[in-house]
């Protein structure tokens, strides 16, 4: 297993969110709260606590607001102290160090506000490929929370030999499905069915450097269009099966039933930022498929 503090972890965080628009008219999507937390944040801590140390976020639209909430990061975790006693131009400083305080590199890259997400990998690569060396990486989105077992999806992705490694999860029902006979009778009714067959896309990727070939630097570029469907068709793409909590956050309808997981005291997702304090319980598989060319991704 090589060392995850050299395995840069990417997080699209650049696009408009347009079916959130109530919370993105005001901030990037990926920096929408939970539990007054924003979810860009819920995501790191997460991959930290497996011992993931680098982060690259790839940037877009109102990408101030994620560099501002990172320069003022470190006052946030710690207390604050501003001394003019001596010259009015000393700069703030943090007093003593919060112990829960993350060990980690963060590179925020403009990848720009029109770029899809397929562009915006291929852009936050090669600006890192500049100044770091790295066989193998994750990619994930900036608005979807889950309790998978990195670890296990690392093992099994360098496990196959394949180039790309997906997160497949059950897709979830969103309406009433009924339960009809052949003669249309309703035998029974689910409220909130799980779908009984197929997994999607989960959004939580490993890919070895190689990827970068799939890739364009042209702002049209949709990651899970050309790039993943070529992927898939020359057999380099393996899915990783997880049926343990997954949900996006592509409404508000999605952020309130987040916030309320939050609330309960109960979230899967929340985790020590100690590296290997996590202990999810799982319910999860690792099955080799080669999945199709329908590949399903976020906005």
């Amino acid at each position: 297993m090589p060392n995850k503090t050299n395995i840069p972890v990417f997080i699209l965080a650049g696009g408009m969110g347009t079916r959130i628009s109530e919370e993105t008219s005001l901030r990037p999507k990926p920096m929408i709260e939970i539990g007054e937390i924003p979810i860009l944040l819920h995501l790191m801590r997460w991959y930290y606590s497996f011992g993931f140390t680098e982060f690259v976020i790839c940037a877009g639209y109102r990408s101030w607001e994620i560099k501002e909430y990172f320069l003022t990061y470190e006052f946030r975790r710690n207390h604050l102290r501003i001394d003019h006693r001596e010259a009015t131009n000393f700069l703030p400083m943090t007093l003593g160090k919060n112990s829960e305080q993350e060990n980690w590199r963060v590179d925020i890259i403009d990848t720009g506000v029109e770029s899809m997400t397929g562009a915006r990998l291929a852009r936050a690569l090669d600006e890192l490929s500049r100044y770091h060396s790295f066989s193998n990486f994750a990619l994930t989105y900036g608005d979807g929370l889950s309790d998978i077992n990195l670890e296990e999806e690392l093992k099994f992705h360098l496990s196959h030999g394949r180039i790309g490694t997906v997160l497949g999860v059950p897709p979830a029902a969103r309406w009433g499905e009924l339960d009809i006979s052949s003669d249309m009778e309703v035998e029974g009714f689910l409220e909130k069915p799980e779908a009984r067959a197929g997994l999607i896309n989960g959004g939580f990727f490993f890919f070895r450097r190689e990827f970068r070939d799939f890739l364009s630097a042209q702002a049209d570029c949709v990651l899970e269009r050309a790039p993943l469907t070529q992927l898939s068709a020359a057999r380099q793409l393996m899915v990783y099966k997880h049926t343990g909590f997954w949900h996006p956050m592509d409404t508000l309808r999605d952020k309130y039933h987040l916030q309320s997981i939050w609330d309960s005291g109960k979230a899967p997702w929340k985790s020590d930022t100690t590296f290997g304090s996590t202990s999810p319980v799982q319910k999860e598989g690792a099955d080799g498929i080669a999945p199709t060319s329908e590949t399903v991704g976020h906005a």
